[in-house]
C-alpha cells in the first residue's frame, strides 16, 4: 500500500484479526447480489476499513454504528453516511435489508436481546443474519490471561466475556432468526499476540496519547489517536511479520473453538 493509502486500510492490512474476521464474513456472505440491501452495524471498535472492504463485496451497503467515536471519519473514508444509532434503536423500517451484519454489538449492550429483536424487525423475510461476538466462554486460557492483567471486561468496553455459540443461537431465535451455521476464529496465538498489543495500548499509549480516548477503546480508532501513537506504530508494522508467523501456529489448533464466535441465520418467512 502507498503513503496515500487511508490509514484506516493501512491499520486494516496490520490487523490479524480484522483481516481473520473480514475472510470469515467473505466465506458467510457469499455471492451478493448488486441489488441486494445490505447492513452492517458496529460498536465503536471501527474505523470504517470493514465497510469498506465488505461494499467491495457487491450489493447496496448501508452502515450504522452504536457509538459516536468514530462515525465522522468513518463517514469521510467511506464517503457516504455512517449513522449513528444510540441504544438499541436500529431506527430503520420494518423488512429493510436482505443480509444483516453485526460486527461485536452484542457484547457490548446490557440487553442484547432487545438489539436482536430490532434486527430481526428489520430484516425482510428469509434475509441473511450474520453476528460476530467474542466467545463468552470465559474458562478459555487467554480469557484468564487478560483478567489476571487487568484486561477486564470494562477495559475492552463490554458488559460481558460475550456469548457462546449456544447463547448466540438462542438469542437470534427469539429475533425470528434461525440459525444456520456457525464457525470460530481467532484461537490461542492470535489471541495472545492481539492481548500483547491491546495491553500497550490501554495501559501504557492511551495513557500518553495528546488525543483523547474514551473508555473501552483498545487501539486508536481516529486520525489524531493514530498520530498520538505514530512512532511505535511504525515499529510495530516493521515487526508485524513475525506477528503474522506466529498467527500461524493457530493452524495446529484447528480442533478447537476459536476466541471469536460467528453465527449465520436467516429471518423466518413472512
Amino acid at each position: 500500500m502507498s503513503a496515500d493509502t487511508p490509514w484506516q486500510l493501512r491499520m486494516f492490512n496490520k490487523s490479524l484479526k480484522k483481516k481473520m474476521r473480514y475472510g470469515v464474513l467473505k466465506k458467510h456472505l457469499g455471492t451478493i447480489g448488486a441489488d441486494e440491501k445490505c447492513l452492517l452495524v458496529t460498536c465503536g471498535d471501527n474505523n470504517g476499513a470493514m465497510n469498506y472492504y465488505l461494499r467491495e463485496l457487491g450489493g447496496d451497503w448501508s452502515f450504522a454504528d452504536l457509538e459516536d467515536t468514530c462515525v465522522a471519519e468513518m463517514s469521510e473514508l467511506l464517503g457516504e453516511e455512517v449513522k449513528f444509532l444510540p441504544d438499541d434503536d436500529l431506527g430503520y423500517p420494518d423488512s429493510s435489508f436482505d443480509r444483516i451484519v453485526t460486527i461485536d454489538v452484542h457484547e457490548h449492550l446490557d440487553d442484547c436481546t432487545a438489539f436482536s429483536r430490532e434486527v430481526g424487525r428489520i430484516a425482510k423475510p428469509n434475509a441473511q443474519v450474520i453476528c460476530t461476538v467474542p466467545n463468552g466462554d470465559d474458562s478459555k486460557v487467554v480469557v484468564k490471561i487478560k483478567h489476571a492483567v487487568g484486561m477486564s471486561v470494562e477495559a475492552y468496553g463490554h458488559t460481558r466475556v460475550g456469548l457462546t455459540i449456544a447463547e448466540m443461537q438462542d438469542i437470534l431465535r427469539q429475533s425470528d432468526v434461525e440459525p444456520t451455521k456457525t464457525s470460530t476464529f481467532s484461537r490461542f496465538f492470535t489471541e495472545m499476540l492481539e492481548l500483547t498489543i491491546n495491553f500497550a495500548y490501554v495501559k501504557v499509549l492511551a495513557k500518553r496519547s495528546e488525543a483523547p480516548v474514551e473508555q473501552g477503546q483498545i487501539a486508536p480508532a481516529t486520525t489524531d489517536q493514530i498520530k498520538s501513537v505514530e512512532k511505535t506504530y511504525k515499529l510495530y508494522s516493521l515487526i508485524y511479520p513475525v506477528y503474522w508467523l506466529i498467527s500461524r501456529l493457530d493452524g495446529l489448533l484447528a480442533f478447537t473453538e476459536g476466541y471469536v464466535v460467528v453465527v449465520e441465520g436467516r429471518r423466518s418467512p413472512a
